[in-house]
């Protein structure tokens, strides 16, 4: 079969750290390539110096085994390659068929009527499923994804790249990708997919391409992989895969939540009228379709938003009958933390919320403990010893625990974030998106440390976006869908299909019509 894509002892280095090491490998035409490896072993890198993004230190390209140089977008462009990003590039106020205009060549005539007939022509030919005349701002992420896929194809790309295509898509959603993506294979396309999901790997891929720490491990067949061997490839190690699911050994109810709404600085309701309760030594999962109010709801716990009246969290501090529950509705953080209520969170936003970027791992564990300082010096030793600990646990990439956050990958800031919470010995740890990013791994240890907080008698919420991770993991799982408790199910006993539906059609309530 011939080959779409020739890399040829391919190397970049960011000053003393080298991304991508002598790496050589191909993806045909008209297939669909996986691409696995774990935080730091240079998959983005590589693609980013194929979208044009990077320009490697050496080594050579070919595309269609001709030899080029990418050495921006607009070069991988005419070579007929696009990337689908994680965060998508589009204008929010214009239509979709206005953000594909924003891609025609120079020389073009702007005509939306064309644009439009031509967009029109690629969603019948693969089956997209998009209104063109819809505002972006009103797409659900689904739809912005295709919308950029479309955007890639209407430049005329034969070489597609998705950084994580499925992160944020329910699994009817991820279907119907899918079926895309086979149709674009059946046309001659290639497709390259960066992903952590194992089983979606096998599900959709012809080949897996391995990279660790850099380099390249090997190319492999999905029909003669399985989960445990690619994992092993990734890591270098055998892995268990298994999520551990223990039992609640004597749970006792430690938040109470009614009546909970919130409404947004554009005066929309992003949470109405939530009801549930979380119990001592169990993990609660919360699953939606991103944006259905998951960080508002956290942020409210955890005294960052501003509730709507009637709303109510009450706090139960431990499990002596005669203990008083606090209310914590118009209470800040600190006064939160000064009632002696121990809440750990992993917000969605890593650096904006959670991490100062500009901080190395050190002063970034001090943030957790400052206030308990009784020196006008700062004490940091022992933020030093716990910044050693979490990087030598979770296998933090890092030069140094001195080195800005910000300068690390996405996975490893992540690894920080959530080995800085856990540490605090929390009775209640929330979290949002964990594992986002995360290779399969170190999201197993994670899972290990979340389970470990669970014997303690932790109550854990866990906010995650794959469904199969929530099933397998979690006691029950709260649904939103339009910002409503759209029901809660046992872990133990239900399928994706059902939460997926959840998370798309809203019940109806007594009196309402569904």
């Amino acid at each position: 079969m011939e080959n779409a894509i020739e890399l040829q002892h391919i190397t970049k280095a960011f000053g003393s750290v080298i991304a991508n090491k002598n790496i050589s490998m191909s993806v045909r035409r008209g297939e669909i390539l996986s691409l696995l490896g774990e935080n730091g072993s240079g998959k983005t890198t590589l693609m980013n110096m194929l979208s044009g993004i990077y320009y490697p230190d050496s080594g050579s390209i070919k595309i269609k085994g001709t030899p080029v140089e990418i050495r921006s977008p607009k070069d991988a462009y005419l070579l007929g390659i696009g990337m689908v990003h994680q965060h998508f590039k589009l204008i929010d106020v214009f239509t979709a068929v206005e953000n594909i205009a924003l891609v025609m060549n120079q020389h073009e005539k702007y005509d939306l009527k064309a644009i439009r007939r031509k967009a029109r022509e690629i969603c019948d030919r693969y089956e997209f499923d998009i209104d063109l005349d819809q505002k972006v701002y009103e797409m659900s992420v689904s739809q912005k994804q295709t919308l950029e896929i479309i955007k890639m194809l209407y430049r005329g790309a034969e070489i597609l790249i998705l950084d994580e295509p499925t992160a944020v898509l329910t699994p009817q959603e991820t279907d119907k990708l899918f079926s895309v993506l086979r149709n674009m294979k059946a046309d001659g396309k290639s497709v390259i997919i960066i992903t952590h999901k194992l089983h979606e790997v096998l599900s959709i891929s012809d080949r897996v391409a391995i990279l660790r720490k850099g380099e390249y491990i090997g190319t492999v067949e999905t029909s003669e992989a399985t989960e445990s061997s690619l994992t092993e490839m990734m890591v270098g190690q055998k892995v268990e895969l298994n999520i551990d699911r223990p039992a609640p050994v004597d749970p006792h109810l430690r938040l109470s939540i009614h009546n909970l709404s919130v409404m947004n600085e554009e005066g929309v309701r992003v949470l109405d009228s939530i009801d549930f309760e979380v119990f001592s030594g169990e993990i609660l999962g919360i699953a939606g379709i991103s944006g259905n109010g998951q960080r508002e709801l956290l942020e409210a716990i955890a005294g960052l938003q501003k509730t709507e009246s009637d709303s109510s969290i009450v706090y139960y501090p431990d499990d002596d009958k005669d203990s008083t529950a606090e209310q914590l509705i118009g209470k800040s953080p600190k006064e939160i933390r000064d009632m002696g209520v121990h809440l750990s969170f992993v917000p969605e936003d890593r650096l904006g919320m959670g991490l100062v970027g500009s901080m190395g791992m050190t002063d970034n564990m001090m943030l957790k403990s400052y206030g308990n300082g009784r020196s006008i010096i700062a004490n940091r030793r022992e933020p030093r010893h716990l910044a050693e600990k979490i990087k030598e646990q979770l296998g933090v990439v890092t030069p140094s625990i001195s080195t800005p956050v910000s300068r690390l990958s996405g996975g490893n800031v992540q690894k920080v974030l959530v080995g800085r919470e856990i540490a605090a010995c929390p009775s209640v740890l929330m979290t949002a998106y964990a594992v986002r990013g995360l290779d399969i791994n170190t999201s197993h240890t994670i899972y290990r440390l979340l389970n470990e907080q669970k014997k303690k008698g932790v109550a854990i919420v866990y906010v995650g976006e794959d469904l199969d991770v929530l099933i397998d993991l979690c006691d029950r799982i709260l649904v939103l869908c339009g910002g409503k408790n759209n029901g809660i199910v046992d872990g133990r006993s239900t399928t994706k299909e059902e939460v997926g539906l959840l998370m798309t059609k809203l019940k109806a309530r007594k009196g309402e019509t569904a």
